[in-house]
């Protein structure tokens, strides 16, 4: 059966025990170095993705893709949530009011977003009603001034569905007894949970009790805008102004959460650049391995020399022999970083839940959890580049057993 001599023999040298038990170790830490390398690197680039997906996803779910603003308010809002939707990019609009306030209860205080919302048209440019851990967006009716409110503001205040909440706004009334703080009591009709900062600070009443409460004479605020495309969000708010008649003041995500994904996004390069030079360090640990193994074979080299081994097939055979531990490092390091990448959230959340420590704080962290999306694009760069530095790696030492001079080397055996 014919077989090229030069694999035959680089794989032979790879398979078999050598004398020299340290050359076998520093092969085997070359590999699994770069197996390591290889998986971090898959499994640390997935959970970034994760990241940037579930931030998409979430936050981006709740809050406005673009928004148009009246001067201060919207005369005619009803008139403007139809010029909008009109415009073919953008899927859904919703009329808002939007203010800053405090709420108390259960003894304690917490600074919040307050958001007016028409129920009926928000579930159609939010993701809420599909995070509700009780009640509802139909639970928010006009003149009972109701709240719904995220999990984390329920957790701190120790509230419940039913509890009474005050809202304080930052104006004051004069009063005959004085200048008084504006105020309401609300009452708790739904608690919602995303899994982000926006548990702790975002909350919903329905746009009559605010229009009341911040005295916007019954206006919207404004209208925000659910767009087909994230990306394009600053250009759609900026043709769907310009075809409205009246001032407007227009925003949009970018804006707002803009240099969170801008931080993503370079966090992501630069750990992969970082990551990557850990696999070029794995990788280039087999110039090492190979070049004791070259001293350790001087003088089979120089045998196959004299039996007419040619310098070029001295060559194939160290690289073939590089090749196979690049090759096997690479493949059970890509191997382990797929499995990984699909089981490392499982796998987080069981140890919190062993350990009764939570790692990611909603107090802290946007998300409370640590998510993973695998993309393929990611492991065959990841992979290629790992079987590439391995390759280049080879080629030194090959060539240094190319140039091995048989009479100098059988001169003392």
């Amino acid at each position: 059966m014919f077989r090229p001599l030069s694999l035959y023999i680089g794989l032979r040298y790879t398979a078999a025990k050598r004398r020299n038990h340290f050359i076998s170790f520093i092969s085997l830490t070359s590999m699994i170095g770069l197996m390591l390398g290889v998986a971090v690197l898959i499994i640390v680039l997935s959970v970034m993705n994760g990241f940037d997906r579930e931030l998409k996803q979430r936050i981006l779910g709740m809050v406005p893709h673009a928004v148009v603003q009246g001067d201060p308010y919207l005369q005619d809002w009803e008139s403007v949530d139809r010029q909008v939707q009109q415009h073919p990019s953008v899927l859904a609009a919703a009329p808002f009011i939007q203010g800053q306030g405090m709420v108390t209860g259960g003894g304690n205080v917490r600074g919040v977003a307050l958001n007016g919302i028409l129920p009926e048209q928000e579930r159609s440019v939010s993701i809420i009603e599909n995070h509700m851990l009780s009640g509802g967006l139909e639970d928010l009716k006009s003149g009972e001034f109701g709240i719904i409110i995220g999990k984390l503001m329920a957790s701190s205040l120790r509230l419940q569905v039913g509890d009474k909440v005050t809202v304080v706004l930052p104006e004051a009334s004069i009063t005959p007894a004085g200048v008084l703080p504006r105020l309401k009591r609300f009452t708790v009709k739904g608690v919602f949970s995303v899994g982000a900062e926006l548990d702790g600070n975002y909350t919903l009443i329905h746009m009559d009790d605010a229009a009341k409460l911040m005295r916007t004479g019954g206006n919207a605020q404004g209208v925000r805008l659910l767009v087909d495309d994230l990306f394009k969000a600053p250009v759609v708010a900026e043709q769907v102004a310009s075809q409205l008649s009246g001032r407007h003041f227009i925003s949009d995500w970018t804006r707002t959460h803009g240099n969170l994904f801008q931080a993503i996004r370079m966090e992501k390069t630069m750990i992969g650049l970082l990551l990557m030079f850990i696999v070029a360090v794995a990788a280039f640990n087999i110039v090492s391995t190979l070049v004791m193994v070259v001293t350790d074979k001087t003088a089979d080299i120089a045998i196959l020399r004299t039996m007419g081994a040619t310098p070029g097939r001295i060559l194939r055979i160290f690289i073939v022999q590089g090749a196979v531990i690049g090759l096997t490092g690479t493949l059970v390091g890509t191997a382990l970083g797929i499995l990984g990448a699909y089981n490392i959230s499982a796998f987080i959340a069981w140890l919190e839940s062993f350990l009764g420590h939570q790692f990611l704080s909603s107090d802290v962290y946007f998300i409370s959890y640590l998510p993973s999306q695998l993309k393929w694009q990611d492991v065959y760069i990841i992979s290629g580049a790992g079987l590439a530095m391995s390759l280049l790696a080879t080629i030194y030492p090959a060539w240094r057993a190319s140039r091995v001079d048989p009479a100098e080397a059988l001169r003392y055996e």
